[in-house]
């Protein structure tokens, strides 16, 4: 049973109790985020006397997140030092923190494929390994924190993504059927949580890494975002 204030209930157009939902994930799947990573590691850099390291063609890197950003600048540098990335990890997040939305967008059609699917009676939610409070305030910046019924980060649980468990708790806060979701995500990462969930997976072709997710294996490739709410009907019936 749900209790009220513990999870948001997702109900469609009629209170009806939602019974499918789409999982979102967010960094290179609903929005392009890259920039603004990229900026708050050169920030880093920069601090160290080292100058910016990571610039166009680093996309993806990016997406990975922080200490990923860290790592290969530090590569670029000749130097592999494990502890110095976690010592810088915490400063990166204060720069991200700083400037969260100067370079971020939605991909195009994003939010338009969210609202269909809501009309069409989704929950609809995000599970990142994002910090739970910086998605929260990027969400928030770019006025679409109410368009999600549910939310997920990698601090939010004691494990994270590749775990199936974030996965599940964001279709539990919508109310919403365990074995009738789905996750659309841009990753490995993604593709693993959903089939360690046994869920379907949707892999956008769209973002940095688009032209690495057909070798995946995913039930379906997203091309553009107006065809995703035919393609949630059609993988969870």
């Amino acid at each position: 049973m749900f209790t009220a204030g513990f999870r948001r209930i997702a109900r469609g157009r009629e209170g009806e109790l939602c019974v499918r939902s789409v999982i979102f994930d967010l960094d290179g799947t609903l929005a392009d985020t890259s920039g603004d990573l990229l900026a708050a590691a050169n920030a880093c850099f920069r601090d160290m006397g080292e100058g910016d390291l990571l610039g166009p063609g680093d996309e993806a890197i990016a997406l990975r997140g922080g200490r990923s950003m860290l790592n290969a600048g530090f590569k670029r540098l000749g130097r592999d030092e494990p502890e110095t990335v976690d010592a810088w990890y915490p400063k990166l997040l204060e720069h991200y923190r700083g400037a969260i939305d100067a370079h971020t967008f939605f991909f195009d059609g994003a939010l338009d494929a969210v609202e269909e699917l809501k009309t069409r009676g989704f929950g609809v939610g995000i599970c990142t390994n994002k910090p739970e409070a910086l998605v929260e305030l990027l969400l928030g910046n770019l006025g679409a924190r109410d368009d999600f019924g549910a939310l997920v980060g990698a601090d939010t649980l004691p494990v994270r993504k590749p775990d199936p468990e974030p996965l599940f708790e964001t279709i539990d806060r919508l109310g919403c059927d365990r074995t009738r979701s789905c996750l659309v995500g841009d990753s490995d990462t993604d593709r693993n949580t959903a089939k360690a969930a046994g869920l379907p997976s949707i892999l956008v072709t769209f973002g940095p890494a688009g032209g690495d997710m057909p070798a995946l294996q995913p039930e379906a490739l997203l091309h553009r975002y107006s065809d995703l709410p035919d393609l949630a009907d059609q993988l969870i019936l």
